[in-house]
């Protein structure tokens, strides 16, 4: 690199980092949970409109969309990439980069432009206040006429001055720009499936125009209109994909990116420059040194608990990996297991509560299930899944004779200031796990109230407490609100930074990680931007809808009763993990699960899963996706490391991380093990409100019951994978023990029986035969 290239990086890093501050504390303010008597202060000092957190969507969207875009034509620069390549791609490039920004304050002022809610020429030409006092004036004289009380507002009516046809090529190049840039950024998996999924939509809807519908399948057409046939029947459409709050471009992912996932980002970014991740993996060297597995442990606990909190299975590879993964060699583990075993617990932070990352916030949206439900579903999975990593790892030390430590070591020793720095780990993810599980009713109402002076008011099992003081009525505010919960937690970690002399020496580490969390904010927009065009396109033909239809009738045409066959439903199940984890390769978590989701998510709804449950299933092999050759990132950061084969340390990590393959099948069959009504819903109209055999509630025998039946089942599968228990194990054996793990997972009380019965005697058998040849040996 030459050195005149250097100062122009510095100031495009600079500036990128600069308006990521300023991203930030736009999202920050926007997330700040209410405060008693915050806003009613604003309005004294400043008058009446004056917002200073939760701000109107119509202005914050644009103005966030447009920041993003231009720290990433900044951050991920194609001028810099290309600059080494010759004058011309460098010049091409930097249009690129021009672009990108162009097109973000386009697409931000056709926004402002057609949305009814501002209609911003409107405004500034007079005729949108002129149009809603004659609109008002209408409303009242209609009132006073039926003897109604008069109106004081009206809905927003349309806009007058509009874009008119100039919108059809401002969406079509803003969507070629952003498409991309996304190649540049996030590679070319996800950008593929965008391009193929639009290609459809413009082939159906070129066939219409051309040739019209009648007598055409319904897969090769999408009308925008009737006869006779005009592309200018679609504005309304391509209006739609503008300004719309579910699909348009600055619809529901920017909410739910401003309103709930912001403060997370900041809090994994935060925790990125925390001492406690190193803290914290020295606290699971201790718990785990008496195990064989010892370092091979302290990797599952340390990424579990990191990676809850990062959210991403790279992320956290390279952040507990780099400790634990050398401990695990020293300890004699083979390079390529060491490296699967690290990958596989570190893509399970994804699943593992109380943040698991952007794709839960996404799912808790898409199914419209509160967040604080989705962490209740996700728990036991997520124990089952590290359980049966913790069984493989045990199965592993044993086959290989590792034994463990027992005595504390050095590298063991929990100084003073790593008691401190664990207190940057544990209590934001206690204070969001407090707050995201206490229903805002419960606040004020428990037998310590009266001390508080709360007046409670009791209606048979309902209590609503009244007079609630300052301190209370905070944590009322926030009680079980996802967005409201990760911003406390991230002020918490903030002001506990100041526990580490390093951070009070320098600080301006915490400003470089806020700044951070903007630029990552930005990237992640423009992953959403290229999912959005999946999602309108996909709404706009009905593909995923006639496919539901059509494999529906299919099966009923063939004799198969939806929602109570087991094998067409299992075929259903087998197919959509294929397309999730194919779709996941080489893709982030979030697209993966969206992409699936919307494609075959109605069908699995129709085939009698609950809605939550099936978007569940696609959660998990959308995450599982990151460990799956031949494209495994994690494994692959993982085997950047060890140092062995990229491909052989992806197979390693599926062979520890087989659960995660087969936990989406349990609950889909038994979902009450995700703990929540909304997994026990009949999606099916006509029918029962829950699904057959089940009531909505949980009850504790008949779970433990099934959480038994699943450790033994586990237990079988962690030792084939291994091929160990107490002896090496021969493939007649192995075959045996995976036929009874799969039938002591049967609905059937008297298959389950048998195999539970068979597998006790076949562990037993095995133990006592292993213990024979060994005194045989000696």
């Amino acid at each position: 690199m030459s050195t005149d290239t250097l100062p122009r990086r510095t100031v495009y890093t600079r500036i990128s980092l600069v308006l990521g501050l300023v991203l930030v504390a736009i999202g920050l303010l926007n997330t700040m949970p209410s405060i008693p008597g915050l806003d009613d202060w604003v309005t004294r000092t400043f008058g009446e409109g004056v917002l200073i957190r939760r701000f109107s969507f119509e202005y914050l969207a644009p103005v966030c969309f447009v920041i993003m875009m231009t720290i990433v034509a900044l951050d991920q620069s194609m001028a810099r990439l290309y600059r080494a390549r010759g004058r011309a791609q460098s010049l091409l490039g930097l249009c690129m980069d021009i672009a990108l920004v162009v097109m973000a304050f386009a697409i931000a002022a056709a926004y402002l432009i057609e949305i009814d809610s501002v209609c911003l020429i409107d405004q500034i030409t007079g005729e949108r206040a002129e149009l809603i006092a004659r609109a008002l004036l209408d409303e009242i004289e209609f009132a006073e006429s039926m003897g109604l009380p008069p109106p004081t507002t009206i809905d927003d009516p349309s806009c007058i001055d509009t874009l008119g046809l100039g919108i059809f090529p401002l969406m079509a190049v803003a969507i070629v720009v952003f498409l991309g840039y996304n190649v540049r950024v996030w590679g070319f998996p996800l950008v593929a499936v965008a391009i193929l999924i639009a290609a459809y939509t413009m082939a159906t809807v070129l066939i219409w125009y051309v040739f019209g519908a009648d007598d055409m399948n319904k897969y090769l057409v999408t009308k925008l209109g009737g006869e006779p046939r005009q592309l200018i029947d679609g504005r309304p459409d391509v209006q739609d994909i503008l300004v719309n709050n579910a699909q348009g471009l600055l619809g529901r992912f920017m909410a739910i990116l401003m309103s709930t996932v912001f403060p997370y980002i900041v809090l994994g970014a935060l925790f990125g420059v925390s001492a406690g991740g190193k803290s914290l993996i020295k606290l699971a060297f201790l718990w785990t040194r008496r195990l064989r597995g010892g370092p091979a442990h302290a990797a599952i606990v340390s990424s579990a608990m990191f990676g809850t909190i990062s959210g991403g299975p790279v992320v956290n590879v390279l952040s507990t990996g780099v400790l634990t993964i050398p401990m695990m060699l020293k300890r004699g583990f083979d390079r390529r297991f060491s490296g699967g075993i690290e990958a596989a617990a570190s893509s399970g932070g994804q699943i593992m509560p109380p943040v698991m990352g952007v794709a839960a916030f996404v799912l808790a949206a898409m199914t419209v299930v509160p967040y604080r439900e989705v962490i209740i579903a996700a728990t036991l999975p997520a124990v089952a899944y590290f359980g049966c990593l913790f069984l493989t790892v045990a199965f592993q030390a044993r086959k290989q004779g590792i034994e463990a430590v027992g005595d504390v070591t050095e590298d063991m020793r929990l100084t003073g200031e790593d008691k401190l720095h664990l207190l940057m780990i544990f209590l934001p993810v206690l204070l969001i796990l407090v707050l995201l599980l206490t229903p805002k009713e419960a606040v004020g109402c428990g037998p310590l109230a009266s001390f508080w002076g709360v007046t409670q008011i009791v209606t048979g099992d309902n209590c609503r407490a009244q007079n609630l003081p300052w301190l209370l009525e905070l944590i009322q505010n926030s009680a079980g609100d996802a967005g409201s919960a990760g911003w406390w937690a991230a002020a918490l970690l903030i002001g506990l930074f100041f526990l580490d002399r390093e951070i009070r020496r320098k600080p301006g580490q915490i400003v470089a990680a806020l700044a951070d969390a903007g630029l990552l904010v930005s990237r992640l927009y423009l992953m959403f931007l290229a999912v959005s065009v999946i999602d309108f396109c996909l709404n706009f033909t009905g593909l995923s809808n006639y496919v539901a239809v059509d494999v529906l009738s299919w099966l009923s045409s063939s004799g198969a009763e939806i929602g109570q066959n087991g094998l067409f439903l299992l075929l259903a199940l087998l197919a959509t993990m294929v397309l999730a984890v194919l779709l996941g390769m080489g893709m982030p978590t979030v697209p993966a699960y969206i992409n699936v989701a919307l494609l075959m998510g109605p069908m699995l709804v129709g085939l009698g899963i609950a809605t939550f449950t099936a978007n569940m299933f696609i959660f998990y092999f959308a995450v599982a996706s990151a460990i799956t050759p031949p494209v495994a990132v994690a494994a692959f950061a993982a085997a950047s490391i060890t140092g062995a084969d990229p491909m052989r340390t992806g197979v390693a990590a599926v062979r520890a991380g087989i659960v995660m393959f087969v936990i989406p099948f349990i609950f889909a069959f038994y979902p009450e093990l995700l703990l929540i009504e909304q997994a026990q819903l009949n999606p099916l109209p006509g029918g029962d409100r829950y699904l057959p055999g089940l009531d909505g509630g949980v009850h504790p025998l008949h779970l433990l019951g099934l959480l038994a039946r699943l450790a033994l089942a586990f237990y079988l599968l962690a030792s084939v994978l291994a091929r160990f228990d107490t002896a090496p194990l021969g493939r007649v054996e192995m075959a045996l023990r995976l036929g009874l793990a799969v039938l002591i997972m049967m609905k059937s009380p008297y298959l389950f029986a048998v195999g539970v019965v068979a597998g006790i005697a076949l562990i037993v058998w095995h133990r006592r035969s292993a213990g024979a040849g060994q005194v045989q040996r000696t």
